[in-house]
């Protein structure tokens, strides 16, 4: 719980303060399933959660130092498939005869979803759209001209 721990932890200290984060890249090269979580939504312990697991992995990325490519990476798995595994969920991932739950982000990798935390453009269950968000675009008007920019890789 990145969020709610780097907030909470250490907050009655003095100088110098302790964080509440604990040895996520080491857990990880030992082999531990690290998974990251967020229970906290508009609560008195955080107040500015919205259950945003990109969030979580944006934040669990910079408190751990985690910006190379294979650690984003790890931190990606960490609100995805890692999670599914502590919960021992059965039917998890892109399989066939999986449940067919997911989202589809509006990014190209992993590492951008990271990076932009972009629009969620579908979430399913059981193969079902539940929520739809239409594609986001944004027009930049540099020297007269606008100009379409997406933020992404190509």
């Amino acid at each position: 719980c990145s969020l709610i721990n780097i907030t909470l932890q250490g907050r009655h200290d003095t100088y110098p303060k302790r964080r509440g984060m604990t040895r996520v890249k080491e857990l990880i090269a030992s082999g531990v399933n690290v998974a990251c979580g967020h229970d906290c939504v508009m609560d008195p312990w955080y107040s500015l959660g919205t259950h945003d697991m990109l969030e979580v992995a944006f934040m669990g990325l910079h408190v751990g130092q985690m910006t190379g490519q294979a650690d984003m990476h790890a931190m990606f798995d960490a609100i995805t498939i890692n999670g599914a595994r502590a919960l021992q969920l059965e039917g998890y991932g892109i399989a066939a005869g999986a449940h067919a739950d997911m989202v589809l982000l509006q990014a190209r990798s992993r590492i951008e979803a990271l990076r932009v935390r972009p629009a969620r453009l579908a979430v399913i269950r059981r193969g079902q759209v539940i929520a739809i968000t239409p594609r986001v675009e944004t027009t930049v008007t540099a020297f007269g001209e606008p100009s379409t920019v997406d933020f992404l890789h190509t």
